[in-house]
Order: structure tokens, then C-alpha cells, then sequence
């Protein structure tokens, strides 16, 4: 069971928060688009930290579990807590994927492949524009002010 609030915003804090998207971000998590390959801010990104929804601020991955899968797209082994993410059969585009969305507020990430390294054998890849970055150590992001918010390095 995650440590964090993982109950949807409220109609006023959702209006709130996607208020404060761009057009890309918009298109990517609230219409399940996606990012060109190879041009994500994340995509290269070295940084010790924890990655988190760009809506709601929830933690997804850590930076201990990215690795770079070539795709074009930040890729991650294993999320930051399961129960953070929810996963969704997307037979769109003519074949058969996982789609990965924030469990808490149901933004879309990207999606998750069979094909990633040990341990978990599992490649989340994502858009760079689902995702906020917080360096270790600083505080996590609480937009809805929960009270949640406290270190990524945990």
C-alpha cells in the first residue's frame, strides 16, 4: 500500500493544475498522445532524483531504475511504487500494448514493454513530457497539498 494519497484532485484542483499545462503537455497526458523520439528533456537526464507526474506531482520512478533502452524515450526498469501506476490494454494502432497512466490522477506516461534487463525484465517507457523531475534529496512536489510531499530519496 503506497505511503501517498492516491485519491483523484478534485474537479477544482484538477481545473487547477491543467491550467497550468502547455499544448504539448496537454496533448500528451490528457490525450493520450505522444512525444517524438529522441527529443525529450528527460531523455538523456543523469541526474540522482525522482521522476513525478507533471499533472499531480505523485512520484513514479526513481533514477536508480532508468536506463537507456535506445528507443528514444526515458525508460525506467521498475516503478517507484507499483500502486503509482496503473495499467491499461491500448489496442490502438493496430496492435496490442500496455498503457501506463498516474494512478492518482490518470495522466497518460506511455507505455511498458516485456524487453527491459533484469531484475524486473520490464521497460517503462515514457514521454518526458508526463513527468516532472525533483533532484534527490530536495523536496517531492505536492500541488494538491496533502502533506506527502516529503523526500524523493526514500
Amino acid at each position: 500500500m503506497s505511503r501517498f494519497d492516491l485519491n483523484p484532485p478534485s474537479p477544482d484542483q484538477r481545473a487547477v493544475l491543467e491550467a497550468g499545462l502547455t499544448a504539448d503537455e496537454r496533448r500528451v497526458l490528457l490525450q493520450h498522445g505522444t512525444e517524438a523520439p529522441f527529443c525529450g528533456v528527460f531523455l538523456d537526464n543523469k541526474r540522482e532524483g525522482t521522476y513525478c507526474c507533471r499533472l499531480c506531482g505523485l512520484p513514479l520512478f526513481r533514477s536508480s531504475a532508468k536506463f537507456d533502452s535506445g528507443t528514444g524515450w526515458p525508460s525506467f526498469f521498475a516503478p517507484f511504487d507499483p500502486a503509482h501506476i496503473t495499467l491499461i490494454r491500448d489496442t490502438s494502432h493496430g496492435m496490442i500494448r500496455v498503457e501506463e497512466v498516474c494512478a492518482r490522477c490518470g495522466s497518460h506516461l506511455g507505455h511498458v514493454f516485456p524487453d527491459g534487463p533484469p531484475p524486473t525484465y520490464e521497460r517503462h517507457c515514457l514521454n518526458s513530457v508526463s513527468l516532472s523531475f525533483v533532484d534527490a534529496n530536495a523536496s517531492l512536489p505536492d500541488p494538491l497539498q496533502r502533506g506527502d510531499a516529503d523526500t524523493g530519496s526514500a
